[in-house]
């Protein structure tokens, strides 16, 4: 359902590689570079993350209640997600964790732009 979602970034060659190198497990590539917006994941066609410095020439900023939430077959791919995301230069949202019990774990960090990005598993 989703093509692709897009968050504003104040550096693109600085989030071109936090985003390649954290999904690297996944294939995740510069799918298309247009210069001030990039496109990441594995192949055109399939769901992707973009990555632009705004429109507006404005700085980019985090929406309230805006959040990026990555899908993982076992918790164990959340928690290396998350470890890899932290040794990138994110910081902590949310350590992961059981939050929803049997039903939802989760793991949360704020990429170098602050954007909230969540690795999950349903059970």
């Amino acid at each position: 359902m989703i093509g692709y979602a897009t968050i504003g970034v104040s550096d693109m060659e600085r989030a071109k590689k936090f985003y390649c190198d954290l999904f690297e497990k996944q294939g995740a590539k510069v799918v298309i570079d247009s210069g001030r917006i990039a496109f990441i994941g594995a192949e055109r066609g399939k769901p992707m993350l973009a990555i632009c410095e705004p429109y507006d020439e404005q700085p980019p900023t985090p929406g309230n209640g805006v959040m990026i939430a990555f899908p993982v077959t076992e918790k164990e791919e959340a928690d290396q997600l998350y470890a890899k995301a932290l040794e990138l230069g994110a910081t902590d949202d949310g350590a992961p964790g059981q939050r929803i019990p049997d039903r939802f774990y989760g793991a949360y960090v704020r990429d170098p732009d602050g954007n909230k990005l969540c690795f999950f598993k349903f059970a």
